[in-house]
């Protein structure tokens, strides 16, 4: 086990001594990575879950992500950036689901990322909701995949904490802040 501090709080943890030490990264025999991340959004939990249930909407937060296609109530295909400019493709089947609480799938046979994982949300009380994403997943190539993906900033431990950061920014308000210029801001800079 690899123990990385990080500023998500201990609960997303593995073992005793991360829940102490900060976020546990865990590293299993088969190359598996385990990624637990979470954020405080000043949001009601139902609002929060509606709008993450609704697969169309995460593309909207989710650098990486290209393109969701729902083929049913319960099986999405996914297109994701990777390194050098490629894409890989999978298909995942939600496996366990608690309205407005808790949903958990798993990529089917066949992925070019095989991974799983959960997102899970917890009232705070006047806070808002607790976000917990976990993602457990393999990478391609193993760990010369994992320090390309790092490279190129594809890796998803950095994926996960940014896309949970840019979660919490539109739901409060509205919006994901970038430095990036938009079409009219460019506009009005030749006008």
């Amino acid at each position: 086990m690899t123990m990385v501090t990080d500023d998500a709080p201990a609960t997303t943890a593995k073992t005793a001594e991360g829940r102490e030490a900060g976020l546990a990264v865990h590293d299993d025999k088969h190359g598996d990575q385990l990624i637990g991340r979470t954020v405080t959004i000043n949001r009601p939990r139902a609002e929060l879950f509606a709008y993450w249930r609704d697969f169309a909407n995460l593309p909207r937060f989710m650098d990486n992500v290209e393109r969701i296609d729902t083929l049913s109530s319960k099986r999405t295909h996914w297109v994701v950036k990777a390194p050098g400019g490629k894409t890989v493709e999978w298909d995942a089947t939600i496996i366990e689901e608690r309205d407005g609480e808790y949903i958990a799938w798993a990529s089917e046979v066949g992925a070019d990322v095989p991974n799983s994982g959960s997102i899970e949300f917890k009232d705070a009380g006047d806070r808002g909701t607790i976000v917990t994403a976990t993602i457990v997943y393999d990478p391609p190539a193993g760990v010369i995949g994992k320090v390309i993906a790092k490279l190129f900033q594809r890796e998803p431990a950095i994926q996960a904490r940014r896309d949970l950061r840019r979660f919490k920014q539109l739901m409060e308000t509205g919006e994901v802040a970038t430095a990036a210029w938009t079409r009219k801001q460019l506009e009005e800079e030749k006008g």
